[in-house]
């Protein structure tokens, strides 16, 4: 069972004016494949803000994944894949590029995400679209990788078993 953090990012959410619908989504397909979401939070469209969080719950060493929703377009304010690569201490572009590759086969605005994703300490951070249809077809793209993707940043002495059978020669 992996442990879970989300956060969106939305300045109509955090001043209600808007509902945060991503985030209810996203805990129930997280829930639903037996992990656990431990905290959720809104923030506003703020650089600072959102790298303050990022590195306070990935240093605090109490979640295995980090999802951000919101702020990865073009919109002047979304600044959420900037925060994230301030945030991190190595890249995963892999995860994007699985997600935009595979997004682009149900929308052509997919090429439009400027989501980023990377390792801060032991946890992964992945940036998912603010839309709930967007953010769920995006986490079920990166869900079969999850638990590997942690068991082997965790170091876990089984996490290389099966490995081989995935392997292209």
């Amino acid at each position: 069972m992996l442990t879970f953090a989300i956060l969106t990012i939305s300045d109509r959410a955090f001043s209600g004016v808007r509902a945060d619908l991503s985030c209810p989504a996203l805990v129930q397909a997280i829930e639903a494949d037996s992990h656990r979401v431990r905290i959720s939070a809104v923030a506003p469209d703020e650089f600072e803000q959102i790298r303050s969080i990022l590195c306070e719950w990935c240093d605090s060493d109490l979640f295995d994944v980090v999802l951000t929703t919101g702020g990865t377009g073009f919109a002047p304010r979304d600044v959420t894949p900037e925060a994230t690569l301030a945030a991190i201490d190595r890249s995963t572009p892999g995860i994007v590029e699985a997600i935009r590759a595979e997004s682009l086969k149900i929308t052509p605005h997919a090429m439009l995400s400027r989501a980023a994703a990377g390792i801060r300490k032991n946890t992964l951070i992945i940036n998912l679209p603010g839309s709930p249809k967007a953010a769920l077809e995006n986490y079920k793209i990166i869900a079969p990788v999850l638990e590997h993707a942690v068991a082997v940043l965790k170091s876990k002495p089984d996490a290389e078993t099966g490995h081989d059978a995935h392997k292209s020669h």
